[in-house]
């Protein structure tokens, strides 16, 4: 497997993951290897265990299956975790079945969805942006999160009306959002600083009441910025 490049003088990144498959955690063994910035501590096979191990290893990244050895084993585990004193990026790992277990992930705070297929070097990048800060939304999984809304109908009005009280500039960054960009990949795009890409995702998300960038990215599918 083709080593991933280290950014440049790129922190060290603890990382816990939790799936009750064996073959796919070693699967993650595998892709997170290739990384040099980034440091596996801890993996589990259960949602418990996992919790655990956030509360002993202090990560900085968790990746939870959203279903484990109990259907809501990894909601639980997500719970848990948020309430530790200093809680790690949650990314919940699922498959392209949506259910109504996603929709409580994204309640309870999570901070982005990949599917178990993704590729090695996407889910370095994605570590990567949890530990800043950012937040992760595989854009299949967003689209069927909202078609499996589609019934409600409601949901789109609601979703324009609050777009449209954005500048023009903070509507281009919600949609950069929507598309699963980090702040660097947002700022290089509209030749903006980071630091004015963070104030840009500050203010949206107060604008439109969004917990975090997921949030923020599933309003942008809802509002039809991202098709």
């Amino acid at each position: 497997m083709t080593p991933v490049p280290l950014p440049l003088e790129a922190p060290l990144i603890k990382v816990v993951f939790a799936d009750d498959e064996e073959l796919v955690r070693s699967g993650l063994r595998t892709m997170i290897s290739v990384a040099p910035d980034i440091e596996l501590v801890g993996e589990a096979a259960d949602g418990r265990t996992a919790v655990e191990a956030a509360r002993r290893l202090h990560p900085d990244v968790a990746l939870l299956d959203i279903k484990m050895r109990a259907p809501d084993d990894g909601i639980r585990a997500l719970r848990a975790i948020q309430t530790l004193p200093e809680p790690p990026a949650v990314a919940m790992l699922t498959t392209f079945d949506v259910d109504e277990y996603v929709s409580l992930a994204l309640r309870f705070g999570a901070n982005g969805f990949l599917l178990k297929d993704i590729e090695p070097a996407a889910l370095v990048r994605a570590i990567r942006d949890l530990a800043r800060g950012g937040a992760v939304l595989d854009p299949s999984v967003a689209a069927r999160m909202v078609n499996a809304h589609r019934d409600e109908q409601r949901a789109a009005a609601p979703a324009r009306k609050l777009l449209a009280s954005l500048s023009d500039r903070e509507r281009e960054v919600v949609t950069l959002i929507g598309k699963g960009l980090s702040n660097a990949e947002i700022g290089g795009t509209l030749h903006l600083s980071e630091a004015t890409v963070k104030g840009y995702v500050s203010a949206v998300l107060s604008k439109i009441g969004a917990a975090n960038r997921v949030q923020a990215a599933l309003l942008a599918y809802r509002g039809g910025l991202v098709d």
